[in-house]
């Protein structure tokens, strides 16, 4: 493998151990970053700590301090950050296991290959790995890696496996604070009838290498352009205007713009009202 791995150790079931390797299984080397530069001399901007009082500081009169209130801070050395570190361990040991389903989306985060370091963890690796695929459930194990410990959710994939670091309960906010105050409200049935329709139509296989980032894919052209001397700039694609005025005839229109010329359903007929008797 060309990548360096992020951590080395043992993945441990009970009494089965093996050597194992952990690799980021994503990478961010898409995005576009930019410097700061002088107007005029195009040279790279130095940012100087500054005191708003003293003025520019040097480094080594920097200290980290907690802001537990507006302006009001908690003085922390580095040797006391040091002493409440966590030392990094070389066992992902399994501490239960757990449906996938039982795992609310919104705690997972990161994933990471997880795979045999070597031929001679090849056998327990495996035995591992296919025991989960049978079950078909998802291993919750604690790593301490980089002084921080985290929460791991394992699970097979093909001949490896997928380790995802689990967000904590603190890090997911209550969905209560942000629903609680949507009013109640039911979609009109004719109207839902014909999204559905809509979301039919819109139905396929998910295709990543279909969904690139259009203001990254601008922002490079830009730069290729530009080094070619090239004055020329480069919008991103924007897309369609959405600012729905007549939520059903939008429907409507979405539905026969791709060709479902379906019927809405029909209302019921209303019940025609007793004319009254003259006197």
């Amino acid at each position: 493998m060309a990548a360096r791995p992020t951590w080395q150790g043992h993945l441990r079931l009970s009494l089965v151990t093996c050597p194992v390797a952990l690799y980021t299984a994503t990478q961010a080397s898409g995005e576009v970053h930019f410097n700061l530069l002088h107007k005029d001399t195009h040279n790279r901007i130095r940012m100087i700590p500054t005191d708003p009082e003293k003025g520019p500081v040097e480094r080594k009169d920097l200290v980290k301090g907690y802001e537990f209130e507006k302006d009001s801070y908690i003085v922390v050395t580095q040797d006391e950050i040091d002493a409440v570190r966590l030392e990094s361990t070389r066992t992902i040991d399994i501490e239960r296991f757990v449906d996938a389903a039982d795992i609310d989306r919104l705690y997972w985060d990161n994933p990471y290959y997880l795979v045999p370091d070597g031929k001679l963890a090849l056998d327990a690796f495996s035995v591992i790995r296919d025991a989960m695929g049978k079950t078909k459930k998802v291993a919750l194990a604690r790593l301490v890696m980089h002084q921080r410990e985290r929460l791991l959710g394992i699970e097979p994939r093909g001949k490896g496996l997928i380790a995802w670091s689990l967000r904590s309960n603190k890090e997911v906010r209550d969905v209560g604070d942000y629903f609680d105050d949507i009013p109640a409200h039911k979609g009109d049935k004719e109207m839902v009838a014909i999204a559905e329709k809509i979301i039919e139509q819109k139905e396929g296989p998910f295709d990543p290498s279909k969904f690139n980032d259009r203001y990254e894919d601008a922002l490079r052209d830009l730069i290729a352009e530009k080094k070619k001397g090239k004055g020329r700039t480069v919008k991103a694609e924007e897309p369609e205007d959405t600012n729905v005025v007549d939520l059903m005839a939008a429907l409507k229109k979405s539905l026969e713009a791709k060709g479902g010329a379906a019927k809405a359903p029909a209302k019921k007929a209303a019940a025609k009202t007793p004319a009254k008797k003259r006197a």
